[in-house]
């Protein structure tokens, strides 16, 4: 037995098809199907049911398969130790980021992060929560930004910052002239949402919950983008996260961002790596850098401003 054939093992796995887990071995068919054998012959027992249109491991080839990619993953931290040994700054980090996140934190912080570590070679996995965390727990993510909490006491969450939330409605909107809200000016609101899978629904759904307010039915958006479409196009009223008003991103016409008196609604985004991880150390450096964003990005009363007086512009 050797880490080739355990590697082998895995990605049929995956890919529950001879072929594309070849593919993915940058190997031939023949070759991963003749090794597969051999482990069986080996092991003694059954690894795989071959049928005519789909691959099944046996219930001890998901035990073995399982137990490989915990092994193909240490082996990967005790190569992770010798690079960061010889080069603490150096090497490749796989990072996992939501998609109601990414596009709107990245372009600030990326440029800081190559300043500070010019060698990394930083590699972005953009996901929803579920599968990063999912790829996190498997070995193949090494960090992940994601909304809190996160319930798993194999992962450590480093707390990066505070997101305000705004609402966005149309300038036509009652409640576009208010120059700030309570969450109890939305209790008798429906709001649009994300669909399921996005932690931003649950973030905004937790709010609704609070101020008494409602979904709106009969629509649910795939993006942030969509979601600030509907509201120029005067289909309802959202709640936004501060990230995806400000700059670069270009305001949506017919489109008014009302903020929160006192403490707003919010989402805390925290960088997430296993515990057992041996990048450990060189990871809360790195979150160090995305904690350090720029002065005002975050503060939702600029956003409002600039909103409103491109109202009154008009």
């Amino acid at each position: 037995m050797n880490l080739r054939d355990l590697h082998y093992l895995v990605s049929l796995a995956e890919h529950r098809h001879f072929g594309r887990a070849a593919e993915a071995c940058f190997v031939s068919q023949p070759t991963l199907s003749t090794q597969i054998k051999k482990l069986e012959d080996e092991l003694g027992v059954a690894l795989v049911e071959r049928t005519p249109r789909k691959v099944l491991l046996t219930e001890v080839g998901r035990d073995i398969a399982n137990r490989a990619r915990e092994v193909l993953n240490e082996i990967e931290q005790i190569k992770s130790i010798a690079r960061r040994t010889v080069d603490p700054e150096s090497g490749t980090v796989r990072l996992g980021i939501f998609p109601t996140l990414g596009p709107y934190l990245l372009p600030h912080v990326i440029p800081s992060v190559r300043e500070r570590f010019p060698r990394l070679e930083l590699l972005l996995v953009e996901e929803k929560t579920e599968v990063v965390l999912h790829r996190l727990r498997e070995g193949k993510l090494d960090a992940g930004i994601l909304a809190l909490p996160i319930h798993d006491d194999n992962l450590h969450a480093e707390l990066l910052f505070e997101e305000p939330f705004l609402l966005a409605v149309p300038q036509s909107h009652p409640l576009a002239k208010r120059p700030s809200l309570k969450l109890n000016d939305l209790s008798d609101q429906s709001l649009l949402l994300l669909e399921d899978g996005h932690c931003l629904r649950d973030q905004a759904l937790e709010v609704c919950h609070m101020a008494g307010a409602g979904e709106k039915s009969g629509f649910r958006a795939t993006s942030l983008e969509t979601l600030r479409q509907m509201v120029a196009a005067n289909v309802g009223i959202t709640l936004l996260p501060t990230l995806a008003v400000k700059p670069p991103v270009a305001p949506a016409p017919n489109l008014q961002l009302v903020e929160f008196s006192g403490h707003a609604p919010s989402r805390r985004i925290a960088m997430v790596w296993r515990k057992s991880s041996a990048m450990s150390g060189f990871l809360k450096q790195l979150a160090e850098v995305f904690k350090h964003l720029p002065h005002d990005l975050l503060d939702p009363h600029s956003a409002a401003t600039a909103s409103a007086k491109r109202r009154r512009v008009a």
